[in-house]
């Protein structure tokens, strides 16, 4: 059934909306995807922190435009979805990979963009495995604090070293003074 110029201007006009602020797009393909299956998708995207659609190749070419994620939109054929999100990327990558993983018959990544780079699918997958922005953060923030707390460390000992060099030397009554 054809969709209507104003149901079509209305679509692009809400996946515009969402894609103005979205980082981050992942697209697949899938065949003979159940309802149950796709809800169980769109559960798991939602709870990552991103957003779900299954697009017309055009109208979501036309919503991309002006956006982070234009270039992964362009020049789409056959059945197309998108998984996108502002938030974090591996976040977004992780859950859906794992998910694909688990429907490998049903789903298949084509592309993916992060901060208008275009990535593989090989490299959506990669991304899948990386931690995410609160691990590096906590490791970068280790990074920074080691040093200092290595040479707190150091300064430390000299004086814990002093004061047993000291308590053996009192010990053994070398500091004896000349009777």
């Amino acid at each position: 059934m054809a969709i209507s110029r104003a149901k079509k201007t209305e679509k692009v006009q809400l996946l515009a909306a969402e894609l103005e602020t979205s980082t981050t797009a992942i697209i697949g393909t899938f065949s003979k995807l159940t309802v149950a299956k796709d809800f169980q998708l769109r559960k798991v995207i939602r709870e990552a922190g991103g957003k779900y659609r299954v697009v017309k190749n055009k109208l979501a070419a036309i919503s991309g435009t002006g956006t982070q994620v234009e270039a992964a939109l362009k020049g789409l054929k056959g059945v197309n979805s998108v998984a996108f999100t502002a938030g974090d990327p591996v976040a977004l990558a992780r859950v859906f990979a794992k998910w694909a993983g688990e429907n490998a018959a049903e789903f298949h990544f084509k592309l993916g963009i992060v901060e208008g780079k275009l990535l593989s699918v090989d490299e959506v997958k990669a991304l899948a495995t990386m931690p995410g922005k609160d691990e590096l953060f906590s490791k970068l923030l280790f990074l920074i604090n080691a040093p200092a707390q290595r040479l707190v460390t150091v300064l430390n000992a000299t004086g814990r070293d002093l004061a047993v060099v000291l308590g053996q030397g009192v010990e053994k009554e070398k500091f004896a003074g000349a009777a």
